[in-house]
């Protein structure tokens, strides 16, 4: 449990207009986080990219399956930047920074509500694996669920143009739905003695009070993201932190106890 809960006194939560200068604010706080600490950063990005890899051996010379695991690889880095959350609130406490201690934080999560909403990401990740398979097939043809072409140029027609761009569509949607779900629950969870649920319907509450800024910092973790792929997944090393550090800071502007 962090050292900023207190059960006993639970003060009702409420959330705060945020403007763009608060965009450019909390990257520039999760710049610094990185800086002050970027063993930390480096260890957890590299979990991330060491998977990534790991998938993209998986599904290598497999189109349909590069296509799905790219539009849904970064679903689950939310649930993987709960470490810089920590890092993050230590950084703010003063508190001191050890591998033992914030390893701990996280195994202690285990007993609380972030497994719960870890489940909610895997859950999702798992329905949009198969529902991009069923939109590829409906396109497609049926023969594609048992032996989809993994020739490029197939893809370089009406069908398979159609078949990208409606991919491409709704992995979009899919992604913003968890974006609203779960960019401020999970620093929530971590900060705060709160249920998943609870935490999850104020995530999306400060979404809707700030449509415009939240959908700005989603474009912008999206195409950071984007580019930090390309080179095989190390760009992640740097971008990953700072986003991670970043969202810490964006939830303590955006939740506000009242």
């Amino acid at each position: 449990m962090s050292s900023t809960s207190d059960p006993t006194a639970a003060p009702r939560l409420g959330i705060a207009a945020l403007s763009f200068a608060d965009l450019g604010a909390v990257l520039r706080c999760g710049w610094h986080d990185f800086r002050r600490a970027p063993v930390y950063g480096l260890f957890f990005a590299g979990v991330y990219v060491l998977a990534g890899l790991v998938l993209a051996q998986l599904g290598a010379g497999l189109f349909t399956w590069t296509l799905t695991l790219s539009l849904g690889f970064p679903l689950i880095a939310p649930f993987l930047a709960v470490g810089l959350y920590e890092v993050s609130r230590r950084l703010e406490c003063g508190e001191p920074l050890s591998f033992p201690g914030v390893l701990g934080v996280i195994w202690n999560e285990r007993t609380r509500q972030i497994p719960w909403a870890g489940a909610v990401i895997v859950i999702y990740f798992l329905f949009w694996s198969f529902f991009a398979h069923m939109l590829f097939a409906l396109i497609m043809g049926p023969s594609a669920l048992t032996g989809p072409p993994d020739d490029l140029a197939t893809y370089l027609n009406g069908k398979g143009l159609t078949m990208i761009l409606a991919e491409l569509g709704f992995g979009a949607a899919f992604a913003f739905l968890l974006f609203a779900l779960t960019a401020i629950s999970l620093p929530l969870l971590l900060d705060r003695e709160v249920d998943f649920v609870t935490a999850m319907r104020l995530s999306v509450g400060a979404v809707r009070a700030n449509p415009a800024v939240m959908l700005g910092w989603a474009l912008l973790i999206a195409g950071l993201t984007f580019l930090a792929l390309v080179p095989f997944f190390l760009g992640l090393l740097v971008v990953l932190p700072i986003l991670g550090h970043a969202s810490w800071h964006l939830y303590r502007r955006a939740i506000r106890p009242e």
